[in-house]
């Protein structure tokens, strides 16, 4: 059997990355041959086999067809007469078309190894604008690869430009651009990511939510970079400093998407614009099929960033009311901190402001904390029924909290 390591073990040995997945492709090998040598069918739409001890996938060599729109739309041929060279020539990327033997050399029809050194991004051939994923799965590898220097080969970008022009991106399904959103929002610079996009008239079809923040103002006394798209993703590159976890860095993004839609009139204030763009979010989440988890931090964040920014500012009450709207006094509830960590890349994702200190994160922190300590013990046990619990257990709270600020 000729078995070839391919795709991103390739790239990432030869970039002196650790290989977290290992795909080969088989040349020579029809699926009745690898059953016959114990290997495991997994494939759906053409054969892939896990091996009986590693557990890598391998591919049988194969060449693909366009037959309809969107990414689906592919006939797929494997058989044992198709070439290592033919079956590189759909991929997508030109440092993701290089072959390695299993003695460690290397087979590069189309110059792979070339365009990693001088870090370009190039398709492979003309068939790359057969699948629209492929312009999310550059944008994806500028926000794992930018800091390394990478770029868009000029051509490449020009025939992602001709896709989106041709209405390509509008044969993306939700499963797909989540699973490459959530995917660039774990990578080292995600707003890569949307700066990408952007670049080639894609931003607008697939996140227009995200798209419509660019050119709209804000008060260069708190904002000096001005443009709320700008800022918008200033604050996901601070979120990316704050935190690993992809809740936090999507909350940070999207907290302020309802500047994009305040009275134009008013502009550059935004007054409201935290409960204004809570339609957009919903309609983002929901488009885009956004598991819960990630559209409630998202939520609480667009709601009350400016509360956590002016939190030394409120009153006991107010206090005990959003944390308790945030569920920070459920004993099963963690997101609190993932809610200030997001507030905290807004206030730093400011031109210039990159290092401002945030204490408003400890300070809310520290009244939660007083908020839980009150004991529940003699309202649970008295006579008092329905909302009266909730309202005598919120004054204990607003008492404790009072106190807390007192000796603060």
């Amino acid at each position: 059997m000729k078995a070839f390591l391919v795709g991103g073990a390739v790239r990432e040995s030869l970039l002196n990355l650790p290989v977290k997945d290992k795909d080969w492709v088989v040349i020579g090998e029809t699926p009745e041959s690898m059953i016959k040598q114990g290997f495991l069918p997994v494939g759906k739409d053409f054969p892939v086999f896990l091996h009986p001890q590693t557990r890598d996938e391998y591919a049988l060599a194969r060449t693909e067809r366009k037959t309809a729109p969107g990414y689906k739309g592919f006939t797929i041929h494997a058989s044992p007469e198709i070439t290592l060279e033919e079956d590189l020539v759909r991929r997508d990327l030109t440092i993701n078309a290089m072959a390695m033997d299993e003695q460690g050399s290397i087979f590069d029809p189309y110059h792979g190894k070339e365009d990693l050194k001088n870090r370009i991004f190039r398709h492979v051939s003309p068939a790359f604008s057969e699948d629209p994923v492929r312009i999310l799965r550059i944008a994806r590898f500028a926000a794992r690869y930018s800091h390394l220097g990478f770029t868009i080969a000029e051509e490449t970008q020009a025939l992602m430009k001709q896709m989106v022009a041709k209405g390509e991106t509008d044969h993306l399904v939700a499963e797909r651009v989540w699973a490459e959103l959530v995917k660039a929002l774990s990578e080292k610079t995600p707003a890569a990511f949307f700066y990408t996009l952007k670049d080639c008239n894609a931003l607008q079809p697939i996140f227009p939510e995200i798209y419509q923040l660019f050119g709209v103002p804000q008060p260069e006394k708190y904002h000096p970079e001005i443009d709320t798209g700008i800022h918008s993703l200033l604050s996901l590159e601070q979120a990316c400093l704050l935190s690993s976890k992809p809740e936090v860095r999507l909350a940070a993004l999207l907290h302020d998407l309802g500047k994009a839609v305040t009275d134009k009139s008013k502009w550059p204030s935004h007054r409201g614009h935290e409960q204004i763009g809570l339609p957009l979010l919903e309609q983002f989440c929901k488009r885009l099929r956004i598991p819960k988890h990630y559209k409630t931090l998202a939520i609480q964040v667009m709601r009350y960033h400016t509360h956590c920014h002016r939190c030394f500012e409120l009153k006991a009450s107010t206090l005990t009311d959003m944390l308790s709207s945030l569920g920070a006094f459920k004993a099963e509830s963690a997101t609190l901190k993932d809610f200030v960590l997001a507030c905290e890349a807004d206030c730093k994702g400011r031109t210039g402001l990159e290092n401002t200190t945030y204490p408003q994160a400890a300070f809310l922190l520290s009244v939660a904390e007083a908020g839980c300590k009150i004991d529940t013990s003699i309202i649970l046990n008295s006579n008092l029924e329905g909302e009266k619990i909730g309202n005598a257990i919120r004054q204990l709270r607003i008492s404790a909290i009072k106190s807390h600020l007192k000796a603060e």
